[in-house]
């Protein structure tokens, strides 16, 4: 890898990120970290606990160094969106918010100020450009159990053309093992699995904590008859797919197939009631720029860690599809992203681009866990 001029790396004191930074270093760029303290103290991702480790190998390569702190614009625009969702009676993956707005926006907007031709994070995913000057594509990594190209579908032409992932060509182990070479600090450091804040699993209790008012806010859990099965405490608590907690007993497992967040209702029904044929997706940012203008075959992930599955997409104007599935897929929540990818990974896992699924007729999500990702 050959990487000239100035480049800013967000560092997040991990061990990933710590690699990007210091292969560059060896490609010879001149690099200026910046660690974007995001989420506060209690986080355990961007905290000021991660940006002293951020340091200690900023310091370790011979490369300036930086903290900037975005914890108020990260509460408005990442957190509160997040609390917001689940009152909508959607499943948020705030992952992608964070990427595309701290990652990239901010980040990009840090680097011009400090006179930087390109950033640099740690995330695994390829960037390519078509022959003789031709346009930039994303692209799934060489270790796909750490793809992240899910949280990435919202980079543009622009943003691809002055970004670096150094880690893209390498697996996991490897990047520790290099991390080790060099005796880096954060080595070995553990990765976080959950969102960075909420790092207990309390999601609802997040959402109490940003808006109050979501005590108050009961309703009924029914059937896809409309009969009454019991009540709950919030809509917040509940996601699609979900099947333990909902303090109801029918003699056989339910699933949360439909919230609906104006009747503050949670309807349940059968595992069956969770396939979908076919889902709306809204706010599509394609990557090329330009949407097709007639249906593609696409691959397409609805969760972080869904396989994908095949189906044809339907371009609806600019910013909107139908997916057809080939087969049905479980539990397409809406509020989560579909991302489409080339059908035939073996040969370019292209990333086309992606969007959210809208509101949908009947059921939606997996499990809460699989819908519930961690931020990369």
């Amino acid at each position: 890898m050959q990487a000239k001029g100035r480049v800013v790396v967000a560092m997040s004191g991990g061990v990933d990120s710590s690699v990007a930074a210091a292969l560059l270093v060896e490609s010879g760029a001149e690099v200026v970290g910046v660690t974007m303290h995001l989420a506060g103290d209690s986080s355990r991702c961007c905290s000021l606990e991660d940006a002293e480790d951020a340091r200690a190998v900023a310091d370790a390569l011979g490369i300036r160094f930086y903290v900037a702190n975005y914890t108020g614009a990260f509460q408005k625009e990442v957190i509160e969106a997040f609390a917001d969702s689940y009152l909508a009676g959607r499943t948020p993956i705030p992952c992608v918010a964070c990427n595309k707005r701290f990652k990239f926006d901010h980040l990009m907007e840090r680097a011009r100020v400090l006179g930087g031709e390109a950033v640099a994070t740690g995330h695994y995913a390829q960037i390519r450009q078509a022959p003789e000057g031709g346009s930039w594509s994303l692209h799934r990594p060489v270790d796909l159990q750490k793809d992240q190209t899910y949280f990435l579908f919202q980079l543009d032409q622009e943003q691809l053309s002055r970004t670096r992932f150094p880690l893209g060509e390498l697996e996991k182990e490897e990047v520790r093992d290099y991390a080790r070479r060099l005796g880096l600090a954060t080595a070995d450091k553990p990765e976080s699995q959950e969102i960075c804040f909420v790092p207990d699993g309390d999601y609802a209790a997040v959402v109490e904590r940003i808006r109050p008012e979501a005590r108050a806010r009961g309703g009924e859990i029914v059937d896809r008859a409309g009969r009454v099965l019991g009540e709950h405490s919030g809509i917040h608590r509940f996601t699609i797919g979900q099947r333990h907690g909902l303090g109801i007993h029918v003699g056989r497992p339910m699933y949360v197939i439909h919230i609906d967040p104006v009747l503050r209702r949670v309807t349940v029904g059968d595992v069956q009631d969770l396939e979908l044929d076919s889902i709306d997706v809204e706010g599509v940012h394609w990557i090329s720029g330009s949407p097709p203008t007639i249906p593609i075959r696409s691959r397409v992930q609805v969760r972080y860690r869904h396989a994908g599955a095949l189906a044809e997409v339907v371009p609806l104007g600019q910013s909107r599809v139908q997916v057809n599935f080939l087969e049905p897929v479980r539990a397409p929540a809406p509020g989560q992203a579909a991302v489409f990818y080339a059908p035939d990974e073996e040969v370019s896992q292209e990333v086309f681009g992606g969007g959210w699924i809208a509101s949908r007729v009947g059921p939606s999500e997996t499990s809460a866990r699989e819908g519930r990702a961690a931020c990369p």
